[in-house]
């Protein structure tokens, strides 16, 4: 079963609007009504899937009777009542079923019934010249009173539609002459207590300019009118009208705003109210919405297929268009804008973070190199501690070693045993042992140090030429000078001078090794220079 309207509004406002829960459904506030009926146009689909639903379910229903049945003639009616205002050619299509129908089957009441309403139908259709002919072929003298009345109200219709197209002014004021006379007949038939009596009469204050009896005669309608009903979107559309013609243009949009809600809660396609309302917000400068609501509108004025309101939304449809799509270009244009700026930015980023990474890699070289230093440092101050301790432990060494000559020395003349004496001076032992010693402390604190010196210089070497130490042997000479090389000493003069050869002969030693290389001759001390 449909939800009532006023249960739609609470729900749809309390859930999006946060409005106030005692707030009465017909006097919200206009943001809310907005709010709200975004909201139902989001949930349109569903409500189109309910009228298809129960237009399948007459059709299922209409298949399984019998054509020559009045209860094919009934469900052929309520077909036409679901597509008076959702779809003009399948209303057309059932309303011309049911004439032919009548007329096959004797139904002439029934006949004169489906084609006033087909008149009714084509001429909101904008078919005025179809509408006017099948209008002269009813019979007024065969007409009941509420036939008659149907009729009165039909030939106004159609006259008022043809008044409001016409182009030349005469053929205009003729056609509005004519919708009065028949206004003027209808009265004369209609109950007054029936209710297109009382719609009539609001009509006529209207029309008169008596904008606020129409609205009293307006209030007392609405008061006795279902809120999910086609009728109050009616009632309230026209109220909207009246509230515009007054200047109010905030009664104006609640009211359009509940009119639109009715008609998308129902699926009506035969709306005004929507499109009406898209115009309202389009002229206080609202284009987005209007945009949205006048698409909608024109969706579904399309897919109800009738020309006159193809007719009257398409101008509107054009100037909101042309205004969104002009608010689109200078929202395009700003995004450029913020495309350049930021591609602007992005490119100072991009030089920026190229020139720190510049500094930076400058600063890892400096902080590389400042390593190597620092390691070198550490290996010279290694080299210095190293040598300081031996060298010092040597000196002692020797100066006992003078102190032992010389008290021997002393011996020696005072016995005066100068023939030992003088073979003691001539012999090179003590000097032999001297550098032995010498030789010993130097390899033994080198490899100390560099303790893969050795393996290291080898590698440097062709296979067939690395160095092959004796038995007990540190250093051999060749690695001496090049031991010497890694500790700095790069000087041949001074090298020989250590190791008690010409310099001539370190020359040579350091040519011939460098003969033996497996990597560049000119590379080669460098190299030696690395090992750690």
């Amino acid at each position: 079963m449909m939800r009532t309207f006023s249960l739609l509004l609470l729900i749809s406002l309390a859930a999006l609007c946060g409005a106030a829960p005692a707030m009465h459904a017909a006097q919200p506030d206009v943001d809310s009504l907005l709010c709200a009926l975004d909201h139902a146009i989001g949930r349109h689909p569903r409500y189109v899937e309910r009228r298809e639903a129960r237009i399948d379910s007459l059709k299922r229903r209409r298949a399984g009777v019998d054509t020559t049945t009045m209860q094919y003639f009934r469900l052929n009616e309520q077909l036409y009542a679901e597509y008076r205002a959702y779809v003009c050619d399948s209303a057309v299509h059932y309303l011309h079923l049911n004439m032919a129908w009548a007329v096959r089957h004797g139904h002439l009441r029934e006949a004169e019934d489906m084609r006033i309403k087909l008149v009714y139908l084509l001429a909101s259709a904008g078919l005025y010249e179809e509408a006017t002919q099948l209008l002269r072929r009813a019979d007024r003298r065969q007409l009941d009173t509420l036939l008659l009345a149907t009729y009165y109200n039909t030939a106004r219709h159609l006259n008022l539609e043809m008044s409001l197209y016409a182009i030349d002014p005469t053929f205009r004021r003729r056609f509005a002459s004519r919708a009065a006379l028949y206004d003027d007949s209808l009265m004369h038939v209609l109950p007054p207590a029936s209710p297109l009596y009382a719609e009539r009469l609001e009509m006529r204050a209207a029309d008169a300019g008596r904008t606020t009896e129409a609205l009293q005669l307006n209030a007392a309608r609405l008061a006795g009118t279902r809120e999910d009903t086609p009728d109050f979107a009616s009632i309230t559309y026209f109220r909207s009208q009246y509230f515009r013609h007054q200047g109010n243009s905030v009664e104006q949009k609640r009211f359009l705003a509940l009119s639109a809600l009715t008609d998308l809660h129902l699926a009506v396609n035969d709306h005004a109210s929507l499109w009406n309302l898209a115009q309202q917000l389009y002229n206080e400068g609202d284009v987005e919405r209007a945009y949205r609501y006048i698409s909608l509108s024109w969706q579904l004025t399309s897919h109800y297929n009738a020309r006159s309101r193809s007719l009257q939304t398409a101008e509107i449809m054009s100037l909101i268009g042309l205004t969104h799509q002009a608010m689109g270009d200078r929202q395009n244009a700003r995004l450029r804008l913020y495309l350049a700026f930021i591609s602007t930015l992005v490119l100072l980023l991009a030089c920026a973070v190229a020139y720190i990474y510049r500094q930076m890699k400058r600063l890892s070289l400096a902080r590389h190199r400042l390593e190597q230093a620092n390691e070198q440092l550490s290996v010279s101050n290694r080299i210095k501690e190293e040598y300081v301790g031996r060298f010092m432990k040597l000196c002692s060494v020797y100066i006992n070693r003078l102190d032992a000559y010389r008290r021997t020395v002393n011996k020696k003349i005072t016995a005066g045993q100068t023939t030992e004496l003088l073979k003691i001076v001539r012999s090179h032992d003590m000097v032999d042992d001297g550098l032995r010693d010498l030789y010993e402390n130097f390899d033994s604190a080198f490899l100390h140090l560099f303790p893969t010196f050795v393996d290291r210089f080898n590698e440097l070497l062709r296979p067939e030429e690395r160095i092959t130490l004796r038995e007990g042997e540190l250093l051999n000479t060749e690695l001496r000078i090049f031991a010497l090389i890694r500790l700095g000493i790069s000087d041949s003069s001074q090298i020989a001078e250590f190791l008690h050869y010409s310099a001539n002969t370190i020359y040579n030693y350091r040519a011939r090794v460098r003969n033996k290389a497996a990597v560049p001759r000119e590379d080669f001390e460098k190299r030696v220079m690395e090992i750690r």
